[in-house]
């Protein structure tokens, strides 16, 4: 061992690195090292200090600590360890420190990040202390640093980043090796070498190093350290990987990775694990696909999506995170699998599951696709197999995925994926064209090539996975254009006590209908009144969750129990209405992602409700609802560009206006449920964008606030309503201000002049990209009700048909109907899809906010 001291301090050496795949970088590396030898110019080395030994491993000779850089011991190889980027310990190596790191940038090299799995927010802990990791290291530059120290290390399987304090922490273990357990964790993030945790083979398997120990006929694999039953050649080593009795490759055998057997009859076999690309097929356009290739048609290598280099682009993996329940590995004493498959919790799942470099399709192309690392060809398909022709795609947590009853042809879920009705026209009544044509517009989704979509005719479809159904437009100066007058699918189950009555979505319920159609009203499956009253045993929401027990305190803590209300009857987990919500019964939810929900009941038939089309005498209005009015009085199509602080653009992951809304209150935006394709999925990359009239604002306005979604709370049943709590709340100014509501109950009279504002179409008659405003008067709903014959309830409320095309189009859907009353600014209206768009003469239907009233209180209140 050399005598390394802080009397004598060992020299260290700057060297150009390449490694097997062709990357050059910058080590810095003691004087000692094998590889610092043959050095020409002593100038390369200087002195570093060095303190005692701080540290010492079981079973190792002590190492030197390095106060600058990653120390790490690798097995039979000699002591040494890295620092990406030293201090410039003379300042005449620095420019060349930087070139060299720059020249390597611009030639795209493929990022050492390549060859790991990541894990976010996942730590990976041994349970065995003679087994020690690496330590912390902070202040490393990025996580590509950390993969660039632990990638030539044999001994170091894995890694811990820390993109916060910038720590890097290189494990010997994977989630794979014995006595380890994934944990869900703030701090960190989880790389893991590939080769070491995918469960098929790349090319012929030389790389394999996983821990399938059976060959394909089911007989165990000997040892390899081990010549009995079977005597052999092969010795193990760290770098041949020959360990315990794991299907290795050591001859490059063309079949993959092989085993001796303890069988005596049979001497070796193969192990049968299939090669990533024959493991998992594509089906219909392989939105779906899942599988672990990263390399193209021609073979370049895939550059990682949660990278921008070589190629910038749109597809941020945290832009599509959420919700997921992650494998655990138990632990695991054998080595031989998991002793035990359970399941944590953790906040993010990949939406479209663009998880490190592998191929995928989040764009609706007409097959999986990547990014290359070769900086000259920006995107290739990639080669993969089909499951066979025009297999139908079930997308995960769709209805089809569900239930899988057959084609939907009346209404949508989710984003539509699923739709194959015949609607074919837009929103705004604007003819589509036909899929098979390129004119007016010339596109890419041709029928043949997206043979399981359905592209018929002319019919609305969502082959790209958009907000909703839409369709090109058979108008050439309209291209693309949605179709939201198709009504979303309910969510809700079947009202308890109503099975085999048709219900609200032909789900089980769970409950025992036999004793519930035995009960009385007050018990049975429906509620009088408002359900105050109501006694019976159904325990679950209308989306078929199970209700939390009122005197429990997770996963919410409830603001109603048995003791604070005695006489609500709040009992187990059955659902009540201890605050008189004019909704109905609800309960706290085992979810924790939502705090309550209205439960799977309906009122009793020979119960109605109270009309609200009589206001009370007597109405309080609250104190908002300002703006600075510009006498400008040009006051959406055939409106003027003007001022409405509280309307808000709603963009998604790509950053694109396709509703409106309207600010309530700091943190809480009303918008239409048509808006919005999940209640309870997370809305990650979604925002809100405040304080400008512009569609398309500079990236630098002064008053424009964005925001991103945290959650979204869809409305009572029949409300059309969505409210959606913003990460933070809004800054309130002379350009962002909240709309007042309206008192529970009111009524606009008839006559009351009110305004809507929004981005939409506007069928050509003004300019698109700022904010308009259009004056609009109200209608009795007995007068409205002529020409909709009947179809408008008293939850809605209508504005007259004007002579122009004036109204409310695609794009202004979530926006507010507001009315000036009592010297302020009230949202009495919500735009909603209507049969066509601002078509004259004809009333624009909209939703009366002042019956969800106390809804929007409870939700601001309660969340």
């Amino acid at each position: 061992m050399p005598n390394v001291s802080p009397q004598n301090p060992p020299k260290h050496c700057l060297i150009n690195i390449k490694d097997s795949q062709g990357s050059s970088y910058i080590k810095k590396v003691l004087a000692l090292d094998p590889r610092a030898r043959g050095l020409t110019s002593p100038s390369n080395c200087h002195p570093v200090s060095v303190k005692p030994k701080q540290v010492q491993r079981g079973g190792v000779e002590p190492e030197p600590p390095n106060p600058v850089g990653t120390h790490f011991t690798i097995s039979g190889m000699g002591l040494w360890w890295v620092t990406a980027q030293p201090p410039a310990m003379s300042m005449r190596w620095f420019p060349l420190l930087l070139l060299l790191t720059q020249c390597s940038r611009a030639l795209g090299q493929r990022s050492p990040l390549n060859d790991f799995q990541l894990l976010q927010s996942t730590e990976l802990k041994n349970f065995l202390h003679t087994v020690v990791p690496g330590p912390w290291e902070e202040d490393v530059a990025d996580a590509e640093e950390c993969a660039r120290r632990c990638g030539p290390l044999l001994d170091c399987r894995a890694f811990h980043y820390n993109s916060s304090s910038h720590g890097c922490q290189l494990l010997p273990w994977t989630q794979h090796s014995p006595h380890t357990q994934l944990h869900h964790s703030s701090l960190c993030d989880l790389f893991q070498k590939k080769d070491y945790v995918r469960a098929c083979i790349m090319d012929n398997g030389v790389s394999y190093r996983g821990t399938v120990a059976r060959t394909a006929g089911g007989l165990p694999c000997q040892a390899w350290s081990r010549r009995f039953p079977n005597d052999h050649k092969y010795t193990p080593t760290p770098k041949n990987g020959l360990e315990e009795n794991f299907c290795r490759n050591p001859d490059r055998d063309s079949r993959g990775p092989w085993c001796y057997t303890t069988n005596p009859s049979v001497r070796f076999q193969s192990c049968g694990i299939k090669s990533c690309r024959e493991a998992v097929c594509v089906r219909c356009n392989g939105e779906d696909y899942r599988g672990e290739v990263d390399v193209t048609e021609s073979g370049r290598e895939c550059q990682r999506w949660d990278l921008q280099h070589p190629h910038s682009h749109p597809f941020q993996p945290d832009k599509y995170v959420g919700r997921i329940l992650m494998p655990r590995v138990g632990l695991n004493p054998t080595g031989e699998g998991p002793e035990s498959q359970s399941l944590i919790t953790t906040p993010r799942f990949l939406d479209k599951a663009l998880n490190d470099n592998y191929c995928r399709n989040p764009d609706g192309s007409e097959r999986p696709w990547c990014y290359t690392t070769d900086p000259n060809i920006e995107r290739e398909f990639c080669d993969l197999p089909s499951c066979g022709p025009n297999l139908p795609l079930i997308t995960k947590g769709s209805k089809s995925h569900q239930r899988n009853k057959g084609k939907i042809l009346n209404c949508f879920h989710g984003k539509g994926e699923d739709y194959r009705g015949t609607t074919n026209t837009t929103s705004a009544g604007v003819p589509c064209q036909r899929w098979d044509a390129q004119s007016p517009h010339q596109h890419r989704f041709v029928p043949e090539k997206y043979s399981c979509k359905d592209l018929r005719e002319n019919f609305c479809r969502n082959p790209d996975g958009s907000e909703a159904p839409w369709c090109f437009t058979s108008r050439p100066g309209l291209r693309v254009a949605f179709c939201y007058q198709i009504p979303r699918c309910t969510e809700e189950v079947v009202p308890e006590g109503e099975a085999g009555a048709g219900g609200r979505g032909g789900q089980e319920s769970g409950t025992d209908l036999g004793l519930m159609a035995a009960l009385a009203p007050s018990t049975a499956g429906c509620y009088h009144g408002s359900g105050e009253q109501y006694r019976g045993l159904v325990s679950k929401t209308r989306k078929g969750v199970q209700c939390q027990h009122w005197s429990a305190v997770t996963p919410h803590k409830p603001q109603f129990t048995p003791t604070s209300a005695p006489q609500a009857g709040l009992e187990a987990n059955f659902c009540r209405n201890p605050d008189g919500d004019s909704h109905g019964p609800w309960c706290y939810t085992s979810d924790p992602a939502t705090l309550f929900d209205y439960c799977a009941l309906q009122r009793c038939d020979d119960d109605q409700p109270p009309s609200i089309l009589d206001p009370p005498d007597q109405v309080q209005f609250e104190k908002c609802g300002k703006r600075v009015d510009k006498r400008n009085k040009l006051r959406v199509v055939g409106g003027h560009p003007g001022s409405s602080p509280w309307t808000v653009s709603l963009r998604n992951r790509q950053g694109q206006h396709f509703c409106g809304g309207s600010l309530v209150k700091e943190q809480w935006v009303l918008t239409a449920r048509q808006c919005v394709w999940s209640c309870h999925e997370p809305l990650t990359g979604y925002e809100v964008w405040l304080g400008t009239i512009n569609q398309n604002p500079q990236p630098g306005e002064a008053n424009l606030q964005r925001v991103s979604v945290a959650k979204a709370v869809c409305g009572p049943a029949g409300s059309q309503l969505v409210l959606l709590k913003l990460e933070r709340p809004v800054i309130l100014n002379h350009h962002v201000a909240r709309i007042c509501l309206p008192p529970e109950q009111y009524v606009v009279p008839p006559g009351t002049k009110c305004e809507i504002a929004g981005w939409g179409e506007s069928t050509g008659t003004s300019n698109n990209t700022v904010l308009h405003v259009a004056s609009m008067k109200v209608i009795s709903n007995q007068e409205c009700n002529v020409k909709h014959r009947g179809h408008v309830q008293e939850s809605e409320m209508c504005t007259e048909g004007l002579l122009v095309p004036t109204g409310a189009c695609e794009g202004d859907y979530g926006g507010p109907l507001a009315c000036y009353t009592h010297d302020c600014w009230v949202l009495e209206g919500l735009i909603i899809p209507n049969r066509v768009c601002a078509r004259p003469h004809w009333p624009a239907v909209f939703t009366r906010v002042s019956v969800f009233v106390d809804w929007i209180n409870k939700v601001m209140q309660l969340e």
